[in-house]
């Protein structure tokens, strides 16, 4: 599996992000020097598409089938777009506070501790749909790790579409998100307009 080794606040600096958006409380010190060069519309399109794979942690061919799959589905191809990598199911472990970082949240569905309408996933780009029940499994519940996570994201908010009942780490998908209730810094439309040349 391809691995992006790059140090994630170098990244983040590079991109124009914010770290928080990683799950990460981390400030860099340093300023991006770039000396007054005006980006091309072209630049401008990638930033935000290698924006929006590095938050989600999706690779390039993916990361083109989501585009493709949006863009057959009815109404905005780039909202379509947010909402399908926003109901990844380790995108919504991270959501509902089961994990620090989107990394962590790939790392718990990967090694077979979550539990969707009680049979186990371990597929992290698994899409869940509206009254999907996601849950740790029983057999990981009382490890310390859980509880260090919920300790640090105790007082992250949780999204309304995404129902949580952190003491039993259980979550109901109430409905699937649209696109003004993702805050993410990504402009999609950017996004399809490269994609569609």
């Amino acid at each position: 599996m391809a691995v992006n080794r790059v140090p994630v606040l170098k990244r983040c600096r590079s991109l124009g992000l914010e770290p928080i958006y990683l799950g990460i409380d981390k400030k860099s010190n340093r300023e991006l020097r770039r000396a007054n060069k005006k980006m091309s519309e072209y630049g401008l399109q990638l930033r935000e598409k290698q924006k929006a794979k590095f938050i989600y942690g999706v690779l390039e061919k993916p990361f083109r089938n989501y585009y493709e799959k949006a863009d057959k589905m009815r109404g905005m191809t780039g909202e379509n777009l947010m909402v399908l990598l926003e109901s990844r199911l380790d995108n919504v472990v991270f959501r509902m506070g089961l994990a620090r970082t989107r990394k962590e949240a790939r790392q718990i569905v990967g090694h077979k501790h979550v539990l969707v309408n009680g049979k186990r996933v371990n597929i992290p780009s698994y899409l869940v749909k509206a009254g999907d029940t996601i849950e740790i499994r029983e057999k990981s519940k009382g490890s310390q790790r859980y509880k260090d996570i919920l300790e640090v994201t105790g007082s992250r908010l949780v999204p309304e579409w995404i129902d949580v009942d952190q003491e039993n780490l259980k979550g109901t998908i109430k409905e699937l998100p649209n696109r003004e209730v993702i805050d993410v810094p990504v402009n999609e439309m950017l996004i399809v307009e490269l994609y569609s040349k």
